[in-house]
């Protein structure tokens, strides 16, 4: 599907070729090739943008099988679309958006597929590479990020972006566009955002190298084999940043770190 950007023109030649005298058929035939030629999709048009349908691959099960796309047990390279859902009980689990970017699930999380953003609506995810995420009541848009989103039971979440920078922005209504009335909030590489259940700013802080040595050390991080798309960036800023900090779970980063083993019962194609 396309809009002719030379809709206006059209009308100017044929009034033109009119009072001339001359015949509008040759001028006609010759506007549909002009405009044929410099039609263009919608989404590249600007204030159009395009509506993709999120996807999500399952590309790691870990602590068991209690992941679900909906309420069925989820199995690796399953696809999950819009508007589906992606949940964990006592298992945790690694997604790969059709963005290119990846996603850790901790346990008893619940993440919904939806067109430009996915919505965490309980629990936690580790986000690595490009792509946009959201709340029920804020959007998280991100260039290129290695960040941390979790959502509690009263609504209210904490950003914690370990490398690049988010932008957030209260929505309107749950799961609608953002609130132009409310300036968004740029979270740097390094800082945590505490949001309320409106999606407004609570709070500013900055990631301490304790922060950072519990998260890489933690469920989101342990136990994986699949290699994170941005973990060599998060890598470079860490350790630029605080030197002495090791990454004893990141798969893949060096020769020093061991492959983790995958676990007992493994992953099992249906």
């Amino acid at each position: 599907m396309g809009v002719p950007i030379l809709a206006a023109f059209h009308t100017t030649g044929m009034h033109h070729s009119v009072s001339s005298g001359l015949s509008s058929r040759p001028a006609e035939a010759g506007l549909r090739l002009v405009l044929a030629a410099v039609t263009v999709p919608l989404a590249l048009l600007p204030g159009l943008p395009a509506a993709a349908s999120e996807s999500a691959e399952i590309q790691e099960i870990l602590d068991g099988r209690e992941m679900y796309v909906d309420a069925r047990q989820a199995r690796l390279n399953q696809v999950a679309r819009q508007p589906q859902s992606v949940s964990t009980r006592n298992s945790r689990g690694q997604l790969l958006f059709d963005s290119g970017a990846a996603g850790r699930l901790n346990r008893f999380s619940l993440l919904q597929l939806g067109a430009g953003c996915y919505r965490l609506q309980s629990g936690e995810i580790l986000v690595s590479g490009r792509q946009n995420g959201c709340t029920r009541s804020a959007r998280m848009s991100v260039r290129g990020t290695n960040y941390v989103l979790s959502v509690s039971e009263d609504g209210s979440s904490e950003l914690s972006v370990l490398e690049g920078e988010v932008e957030v922005q209260p929505t309107i209504e749950e799961g609608g566009a953002v609130d132009p009335d409310e300036e968004p909030v740029v979270v740097a590489a390094g800082e945590k955002a505490a949001l309320t259940p409106q999606g407004l700013l609570r709070e500013l802080t900055d990631l301490l190298e304790s922060d950072y040595r519990r998260i890489l050390g933690g469920p989101l991080f342990r136990g994986y084999a699949v290699p994170l798309p941005g973990r060599l960036s998060l890598e470079s800023y860490v350790r630029s940043r605080y030197p002495s900090l090791t990454f004893p779970s990141i798969p893949g980063a060096g020769r020093s770190i061991p492959t983790p083993r995958i676990p007992t019962g493994g992953f099992r194609l249906f």
